[in-house]
């Protein structure tokens, strides 16, 4: 190429051109590097932090002051549940309880183990159920080291007695690992990109760039742990997210690739026309996605704020390595990107070189014509569908799942079955009270008195004073279970009246881990508007940036929020209300998990910006060449018809895996991601945005002090392919 035309390349050109021609030393460096960060983040990451709980709510202002006044009461337990059909006096009974206890106290994870025969209060009084609490050891305990224990005890059942452990811990330890659920993602991946593309080398290479991308990501995210602390889905969430974006970024730069070599293109030059346009959208579309997800940080949960930066590292690492080490692959393939190829494919490829390049599309434009001859009509017919599904949004409640939604072959599901049907629902749900007081003289009988008669409260313990003598502790149970909304209503009850009216000016505080789930709800509800709104605005900048058209971008950010509406409600009809919950893997009708809404709307926005950067992107483009915004649009979306459905169905497949998985939250957010794409690859992109476009003609293109842009029609170029190509 002359010296005066590479001077005029933009910065990508460049990049490509450079990561053409040096491409093993930049293939080299990928693996060096994915290598090295691979052993560092594997090796000597951060653990997980679960920890939700911390801030200024009142639950963490409670378990402050028990941290700081009982540190007896610190540390994990398991809670033993027992179940005798016969009575737990029953002598063949005892014995089976009682090597239960042994076996459980002489483990070394264990402290000391008091049993039920010992203390009545742990015993119903029909004798038929008991339940034990068993301390962990100081040092920390991994839950490969409970799970023996949990086996242990579940097949210690039979016909007579049931017995089952229950807690956190136990909870983890037989949480089977996510397993196959990734693996399968990429099968379906590889699947569809070798029907969208009929090669196997065509569909190796955006599997591959993922794939090494996603490595040095979740490495990178596991470094980062120490500075940002992350809940134990982030690996997950990142995994589903990078594997998605990764394969969908090089698919189109990979079909902007082919594009160029069958019009003519020399490899080199195609690399680098594909890069300085698909790869600039790629930039575009991958650089929203990061701002979506920062938006995380308007929650102000520090636990959040980790997800936020892990997985906005692992899509950066996905941007990075589709503009650099994709042109490299492409430099080693050259014309066989069409190598390995379906045979059934050969006479289709020969009849598309032969036929016009226009009529390659010709179903997607013939729907887009569809559309467009009743605009009015189909808009409101893709809204009022949307709007529909975005109903049961409006009923939305928000928890943490507990041992009440687990699988119920699960021992810790047992347990809870157990301790309810025994000492209540709301065992599984204390309340705990705590204040500081000024001696050890203080009375709280009143107040534990008062609580007790309050309608939702089972019973309450007596009242406990700390060592020190400046805090007292006492816990209450509900009537109702973790999950009901009953039991938030008491909180607020206690909280806002009983507790004021009975206390006088001492300050007697509502925590636990039932409360602290509460807070944590609430408080996520009460910011989720600000983070949408920044996540809008700071989204619609960057799509003004890109298509210079605030009609767009406004366009786009209310479609964008009507499809991730429709998925909050198809989210909340199948977990929350049951609808097919069984049949998607969900044992039972639960609240939504707090976490997932908060997680969906970013991701989702920036992914539904993604398919709209491409899109607009050639509508853009076809408007310059021909001036008509109805050709535009139509050539637009039957340019970009094939590859937007590809790479919507390769999202779909990933995140509908994670339905595979044992985490009922990752897959709430799974299932709602996956109908997301799917909503807005159909409703959104076949129907709304060519009628919207329609509607709106020349005011599509409107930008404060700027004229739309001018046509300037070109020929379009003759569908001529290299014989090479072809091989």
């Amino acid at each position: 190429m002359p010296t005066e035309t590479r001077r005029t390349e933009g910065l990508l050109a460049r990049l490509a051109r450079f990561c053409y021609g040096r491409r093993r030393l930049v293939l080299l460096t990928w693996i060096v590097g994915v290598v090295a960060v691979s052993i560092l983040g594997f090796g000597y990451g951060a653990a997980p932090d679960n920890d939700f709980s911390g801030g200024d709510s009142e639950s963490a202002k409670t378990q402050e002051l028990i941290e700081k006044h009982f540190p007896e009461q610190q540390g994990d337990t398991l809670t033993l549940a027992i179940k005798a059909e016969k009575g737990i006096d029953d002598p063949v009974t005892r014995l089976k309880i009682e090597k239960v206890l042994a076996d459980l106290a002489a483990s070394p994870i264990t402290g000391p183990v008091t049993s039920p025969y010992q203390d009545k209060v742990l015993v119903t009084q029909d004798r038929r159920f008991a339940r034990v609490t068993i301390p962990l050891s100081d040092k920390e305990v991994e839950k490969s080291e409970v799970k023996p224990l949990v086996d242990a005890v579940k097949d210690a059942s039979d016909d007579s007695v049931t017995v089952a452990l229950g807690g956190y811990m136990a909870e983890k330890a037989e949480t089977p690992p996510q397993g196959s659920a990734e693996s399968v993602g990429i099968l379906a991946a590889a699947v569809i990109l070798f029907i969208a593309f009929g090669s196997l080398v065509a569909m190796g290479l955006p599997l591959v760039t993922a794939l090494l991308a996603i490595v040095a990501g979740l490495a990178l995210t596991k470094l980062l742990g120490h500075l940002f602390p992350a809940p134990d889905f982030t690996l997950v969430f990142g995994a589903m997210i990078g594997l998605g974006v990764g394969v969908d970024y090089a698919l189109f730069i990979v079909t902007r690739y082919k594009d160029s070599l069958r019009d003519g293109d020399e490899p080199e030059s195609a690399t680098i026309k594909a890069i300085d346009t698909a790869g600039r959208a790629v930039l575009f579309a991958g650089t929203t996605v990061v701002i979506a997800l920062l938006g995380l940080f308007v929650m102000g949960q520090r636990l959040m704020t980790g997800v936020a930066v892990a997985t906005s590292i692992t899509v950066l690492v996905t941007m990075i390595a589709a503009v650099t080490l994709l042109p490299a692959f492409l430099g080693f393939t050259g014309y066989k990107i069409n190598s390995l190829r379906l045979p059934r494919r050969a006479s289709r490829r020969n009849q598309e070189v032969s036929a016009p390049s226009q009529e390659r599309h010709t179903l997607a434009e013939r729907w887009a014509a569809v559309v467009q001859r009743k605009p009015l009509v189909a808009a409101l017919l893709a809204g009022g569908i949307l709007l529909v599904l975005a109903a049961p949004t409006l009923s939305m409640r928000l928890s943490q799942p507990d041992a009440s939604v687990q699988p119920h072959d699960r021992s810790s599901y047992i347990s809870y079955k157990i301790l309810s049907e025994g000492f209540g629902p709301g065992y599984g749900a204390p309340l705990v009270f705590a204040t500081e007081v000024g001696s050890k003289d203080a009375d709280l009988r009143p107040v534990v008195e008062a609580v007790s008669k309050t309608e939702g409260v089972a019973y309450a313990t007596p009242p406990r004073v700390s060592a020190d003598g400046q805090a007292v502790t006492f816990t209450a149970f509900p009537t109702t279970g973790y999950q009901d909304e009953a039991t938030a209503n008491l909180v607020h009850e206690l909280r806002d009246d009983v507790l004021p009216r009975t206390t006088g000016g001492e300050q007697v505080l509502v925590g636990g881990p039932n409360a602290a789930t509460i807070d944590v709800a609430e408080e996520s509800g009460s910011r989720l508007p600000l983070m949408i709104g920044v996540v809008i605005a700071m989204s619609m900048l960057l799509m003004i940036a890109l298509v210079r058209s605030v009609t767009i971008a406004l366009q786009s950010a209310v479609m964008n929020v009507l499809s991730i509406g429709a998925a909050y409600g198809v989210v909340v009809a199948v977990v929350q209300w049951g609808w097919f919950g069984p049949a998607l893997g969900f044992p039972t009708a639960m609240p939504v998990t707090t976490w997932v809404p908060m997680m969906m709307f970013p991701v989702l926005f920036g992914l539904s910006m993604d398919y709209q950067v491409f899109l607009i992107s050639r509508i853009r483009e076809e408007y310059q060449r021909t001036g008509d915004t109805r050709v535009a649009v139509a050539r637009g979306l039957a340019r970009t018809a094939k590859v937007i459905t590809a790479a919507a169905a390769i999202m779909i497949a990933v995140f509908t895996t994670s339905l595979l998985g044992p985490d009922v939250a990752v897959k709430q957010g799974g299932l709602g991601m996956a109908v997301a794409v799917l909503i807005d690859a159909t409703i959104v992109r076949m129907i709304f945005v060519p009628a919207v476009m329609e509607l709106c003609g020349k005011a599509n293109w409107w930008m404060p002090g700027r004229r739309a842009p001018k046509a300037t029609p070109t020929p379009t170029p003759p569908a001529a392919v290299r014989e090479e190509a072809r091989v």
